[in-house]
């Protein structure tokens, strides 16, 4: 049997991260992490409290340490309250960068994603885990997709979901919070040194998954 690992997936929004992370943690028999729900569980607090979101306000530490976030069953619960389907809305979306680019945030979430991987066999996706998060991890990916597949994959999701939007606004949306994750002066999005690239624009989840597989065995021979 090979020796579990840590796995860093980052990407920008709707390039897929998720949904490769999610099927490739099940592959593999691993834990999957999803570091975004968690900002998207703190902007969720933050808006339903109407606490402001800024870096000037000196009461955030305060106001964080009311939050307690857990994964059951892969879905997100706030202090207990399944909260899953709530922070994957549009309203959540157009406040999540905001909020996470907050260091007070990122370091709050941080400190419990770096605590998931102490025992190896983790999955974890996002845009600062192969920079930040896991440094010291086995393998590092960092997924690309076209724009167009983008706004496309974010669009159709949302329509599943009921959500009364146009592309235009999902594309508007995709390019803010592309601006925030990758100029932010803390922690930005970046690729890591010693990361895989991975274009997935035409290649399926199976197609992404075998590939990630052959550079595991690689690096686990």
């Amino acid at each position: 049997m090979l020796n579990k690992i840590n796995i860093a997936i980052d990407g920008l929004s709707s390039t897929g991260k998720s949904s490769l992370a999610k099927a490739l943690a099940k592959e593999l028999g691993y834990i999957y992490i999803d570091s975004g729900a968690m900002y998207r569980a703190v902007a969720y607090f933050f808006l339903e409290n109407k606490i402001q979101i800024s870096k000037d306000n000196q009461d955030l530490d305060k106001e964080l340490a009311q939050v307690r976030l857990k994964f059951v069953n892969q879905r997100m619960r706030l202090n207990n309250i399944d909260i899953e389907d709530a922070i994957r809305t549009m309203r959540i979306s157009n406040v999540v960068s905001e909020v996470a680019a907050l260091p007070v945030v990122r370091d709050f979430c941080v400190k419990q994603q770096q605590a998931f991987g102490i025992d190896k066999g983790v999955v974890m996706d996002g845009r600062d885990i192969g920079t930040v998060v896991f440094p010291q991890a086995e393998l590092k990916i960092f997924l690309y997709a076209s724009q167009e597949i983008r706004v496309q994959r974010r669009y159709d999701e949302l329509q599943a979901k009921g959500a009364g939007v146009s592309k235009e606004d999902v594309e508007t949306n995709l390019l803010h919070r592309d601006r925030i994750d990758s100029t932010r002066e803390y922690n930005p999005l970046k690729k890591a040194e010693d990361a895989r690239e991975l274009d997935n624009s035409q290649l399926d989840i199976p197609g992404q998954i075998e590939l990630i597989k052959s550079w595991i065995i690689n690096l686990t021979a």
